[in-house]
């Protein structure tokens, strides 16, 4: 399989390049600068990414480039641009005006193979605050901006470039077709890395990696659980058994929705109810990390419990996805420990089991693709995320049965009504809040005081952060009119306007 190779010098836009690649269908993967893999017959191109630090720092991220620069094809955006100019005979300062944002090409050289159909006055997003000021004398400048002479540059006798502009973002309305140029025609990628590909190949791998042996996995309901369950029941069939376990924390009448759906799916799943240890465990708990321990705590116990009464179990399968792998390694230095899946985070090592992760490769969007071709159900392949603790950290304060039966009416409600409004798939997550407060009312001719809620709803790519989503005024009335005449013990509903950061998604 072809592969490119992107160096993260710590740059935020990291993730997003590797992104941009692997939506033209070329497999990429990222390392940090300091543990570089090896370069073997599959890796036919190098990207060094941005960074927040300078070169001319004196402790700037370095790396030795001598199996790569002028053996392979090789492109340094931004930071890597300046790396290439400053260690190999350049010189770069600060800028005179820090350029973020919008700019415009009023230079392109349209011979030049990486910049043959951008256009002049071609839109790029620049990020710096250094920059090239002079080039050694085999660069040779290919396209410049009113204030960067030095927008990009090829070095004569290689195939190495630099841009100083990051084609990967969104504002660089031909970033992308630059990429391509890089890695069809320069590399020579033949974009063969397609969900058909995928599955194919995994499948493949992991009946070599598992052989006869049995699997264990604990699913959610989400997607990525989900789609690793398909993944590994392709692979080793009924020697794949998942659980699922309701903590009596999930949203009203979803544990029979999803096991009626993994039907369908013609997976062997085992439901789990366990609602009355979670919710005598949780009682007279507040703290929102002590609610969220405890939840994981009994999840686990739960899990291994049913597990034992498995024979032969050797593997348990997580649904750990790309973001999981790369976010615990930072440009700093690499890290062994992976980010645990939040539902079964200690279980490999109370079971003394070895771990599967048929998803580590993946981004989210291509967990969903991937779901597709393997014919996941679309009710599952578009459902919003769930906090693994479930309504126990939607419920602020103590989680009782009563409060999880009131919000599970109020929530039922709210998600229901995004979908009759066709509002379901434009927001990335919602939910409702039942807060520890109560507020006086009035209902006929009565005074209450009752409970107050609320709505969430924001738009994201990938949780790191989200925008508030502006719902239509009439829904949230009609909502909220709902919930309040419908569900007994509610006489107030809000809604949460709050973007992360500084809110999170959730409130607890």
């Amino acid at each position: 399989m072809q592969k490119i190779i992107i160096l993260d010098f710590g740059s935020q836009y990291t993730q997003l390049i590797a992104r941009r690649v692997r939506e033209l269908n070329v497999y990429s993967e990222i390392h940090p600068f300091n543990n570089p893999p090896a370069i073997d017959d599959t890796v036919v191109g190098v990207i060094l990414s941005g960074s927040p630090h300078s070169v001319r720092d004196t402790n700037a991220p370095k790396i030795d480039l001598s199996q790569i620069k002028g053996k392979l094809p090789l492109l340094g955006v931004c930071y890597g641009a300046q790396y290439l100019a400053h260690y190999f005979g350049g010189e770069v300062a600060p800028s005179n005006s820090r350029e973020y944002g919008r700019a415009q090409l009023t230079k392109v050289i349209g011979d030049d193979p990486l910049i043959k159909s951008i256009s002049k006055c071609s839109q790029v997003w620049m990020s710096h605050g250094d920059t090239i000021v002079r080039i050694p004398e085999t660069y040779k400048i290919i396209a410049s901006t009113e204030d960067v002479p030095v927008a990009a540059y090829h070095i004569e006798g290689e195939q190495t470039w630099g841009i100083q502009f990051h084609p990967e973002v969104y504002h660089s309305t031909e970033g992308t077709e630059l990429l391509r140029h890089f890695l069809m025609d320069i590399c020579g990628c033949r974009g063969e890395w397609t969900p058909a590909s995928y599955v194919e190949s995994s499948v493949a791998a992991l009946r070599e990696q598992l052989g006869d042996d049995k699997v264990v996995l604990g699913l959610s309901g989400g997607v990525d659980s989900s789609v690793a369950a398909e993944l590994l029941h392709r692979a080793i069939g009924d020697n794949l058994t998942c659980i699922f376990v309701d903590m009596g924390l999930l949203r009203g009448g979803e544990f029979e929705q999803v096991l009626d759906s993994y039907k369908t799916m013609g997976l062997n799943v085992i439901g789990v109810r366990a609602g009355d240890k979670f919710l005598a465990d949780l009682k007279g708990v507040t703290e929102p990390e002590a609610k969220r321990k405890i939840i994981g705590r009994d999840f686990i116990e739960v899990f291994d419990a049913e597990a034992q009464k498995l024979t032969e179990i050797k593997w348990l399968a997580q649904g750990t996805i790309y973001p999981d792998v790369i976010e615990s390694v930072s440009s700093g230095g690499p890290s062994v420990t992976i980010k645990s899946h939040h539902n079964v985070g200690g279980l490999p090592e109370k079971m003394n089991l070895k771990i599967v992760e048929p998803l580590r490769l993946l981004f989210k969007d291509e967990v969903r693709r991937i779901g597709r071709e393997l014919g996941v159900p679309e009710i599952i392949l578009g459902r919003h995320p769930f906090p693994g603790p479930g309504l126990g950290i939607r419920i602020l304060g103590e989680v009782t049965a009563e409060k999880v039966a009131i919000l599970q009416a109020a929530d039922k409600i709210f998600i229901d009504g995004l979908r009759e409004w066709g509002l379901y798939d434009e927001v990335w997550q919602a939910g409702v809040m039942l807060l520890p407060v109560q507020s006086v009312g009035v209902m006929g001719d009565e005074r209450t005081y009752e409970s107050c809620v609320a709505l969430r709803a924001v738009s994201s790519t990938d949780g790191m952060t989200a925008d508030w989503v502006h719902l239509p005024y009439d829904f949230l009335a009609k909502v909220s009119n709902d919930i309040i005449n419908k569900v007994r013990g509610i006489n107030r509903v809000v809604y949460d306007i709050s973007s992360k950061p500084p809110a999170t998604i959730e409130w607890e």
